[in-house]
């Protein structure tokens, strides 16, 4: 069984209502690639699932998260600056930077529309590190896998709007 925790911008606990996941539904989710539904299923007891309503902040630019969070259902969108920089949806993770380099978030991240999420925490993972060393270093791999490829993204967003000359 799994807490869900109900959060709005108040950040008030639901009446502790429980819920089962399936370990399948998290299989679908790079950071779980390469484990099997037995570790997936060693991992669930040490997440938590949250539901935001539309229109609330699941994570303030400059506060410390210490939490990756995947969408199970629901839109979030990203927001720097006033600026949307990307919108992500069911089978998306964010707020990954946070647990591996713990410092503050870099960005807003708004709920678009009602959103469950399950999330794993920093100590969460050093649990892991503690009770299943493999376990925990598919997922660090992983996630450092998942960083590379969106910074490579990144990287090609900003060659293509660089206002710098052509290198010959």
């Amino acid at each position: 069984m799994i807490n869900i925790m109900m959060l709005d911008d108040s950040e008030k606990e639901s009446n502790n209502k429980q819920i089962m996941i399936d370990p399948s539904v998290l299989c679908n989710y790079s950071l779980f690639d390469g484990l099997e539904e037995e570790q997936i299923q060693g991992i669930l007891p040490l997440m938590e699932h949250e539901v935001y309503v539309a229109g609330t902040d699941i994570i303030v630019e400059g506060t410390h998260v210490g939490k990756i969070r995947f969408i199970l259902e629901g839109r979030v969108a990203v927001v720097k600056n006033g600026v949307i920089l990307m919108e992500l949806e069911e089978g998306a993770v964010f707020g990954e930077m946070e647990v591996v380099d713990i410092l503050p978030a870099e960005a807003t991240v708004k709920a678009l529309a009602s959103t469950n999420v399950m999330t794993l925490s920093i100590d969460a993972l050093g649990e892991l590190y503690e009770t299943d060393l493999k376990t925990y270093s598919f997922i660090l791999m992983n996630l450092a896998r998942d960083i590379s490829r969106r910074l490579r993204r990144m990287d090609l967003l900003a060659s293509k709007e660089s206002p710098h000359m052509e290198w010959n």
